[in-house]
């Protein structure tokens, strides 16, 4: 985005709008954070990386339109596809260690 010395008031407003609304998804971003790295469970670290690319989707795009870049509209388009994969990577591979625990456990009970 170049500077320009002369904006309009509808301009500026959006300007302020678009700049507003970055700092309240990487509040929120960090927040997501937080509830990714403390948990408690398995299930809220999973919802908190999914919300986290849906986010980070959201600023991407507000940056193309306050940049007017339409190549990052196609980055975003590619980290939808990327976090869209990990998400269902972390979930798998979450479901695989439950099954193990519940064979271990049933293991377990059995021999007693």
């Amino acid at each position: 985005m170049l500077v320009q010395e002369s904006l309009t008031l509808v301009e500026t407003c959006k300007l302020y709008t678009f700049i507003g609304v970055l700092i309240f998804l990487a509040i929120i971003l960090f927040a997501c954070l937080i509830r990714a790295i403390m948990g408690p469970r398995v299930a809220d670290r999973v919802i908190a990386v999914n919300m986290m690319g849906t986010v980070v989707m959201v600023m991407i795009s507000i940056l193309a339109l306050l940049l007017k870049e339409g190549y990052l509209m196609d980055i975003c388009l590619i980290y939808a596809c990327i976090s869209f994969l990990a998400v269902v990577v972390i979930t798998k591979v979450y479901l695989g260690v439950f099954a193990e625990r519940m064979i271990e456990e049933e293991e377990k009970h059995g021999d007693v």
